[in-house]
């Protein structure tokens, strides 16, 4: 009995887990990572799953963030967090009512379908459409998938 009030205890102040959350965002980081404040005192990180923004340096990587943050900074949204990365970050999609807010990153042209981690097909069908209309990164004839762009560097 000891040992579950200990855990109860330690509990209280963790971190969301692998749970689907609701908060506020209050920072951008990149194209594809933000942080979300739930219920008023816990700041959670979350990389936008199924996504790859280019990197802060690399070409359109400002664009990237600009573009997210001018869709989500400052408002609450719903998280649908699947796991937790390396980095302690949620791996998720981020909607705002019921507007999927990771798919209107690709489907802009401000990142890649993540192939290397793709949980949801129907991202490739987005950036297909990016690539198509030349939105975003893809008015570039070749823009630098961002593994690529890591490498070279």
């Amino acid at each position: 009995m000891k040992n579950i009030f200990v855990l109860s205890l330690a509990l209280l102040g963790a971190p969301v887990a692998y749970a689907d959350f609701q908060g506020k965002v209050i920072k951008v980081a990149d194209g594809d990572t933000l942080t979300v404040l739930v219920n008023g005192n816990t700041q959670e990180r979350v990389r936008l799953e199924n996504i790859d923004a280019p990197e802060s340096s690399q070409a359109y990587g400002q664009q990237a963030r600009n573009f997210l943050n001018s869709q989500v900074y400052g408002k609450f949204v719903y998280v649908k967090s699947n796991k937790m990365d390396l980095y302690k970050r949620h791996i998720g999609t981020i909607y705002l009512g019921n507007y999927n807010i990771n798919q209107s990153i690709v489907q802009n042209g401000y990142a890649w379908a993540f192939r290397e981690y793709l949980t949801d097909p129907n991202y490739i069908k987005y950036e297909q459409y990016a690539r198509q209309n030349r939105l975003g990164l893809w008015k570039d004839n070749n823009p630098i998938y961002p593994s690529n762009w890591r490498r070279s560097k």
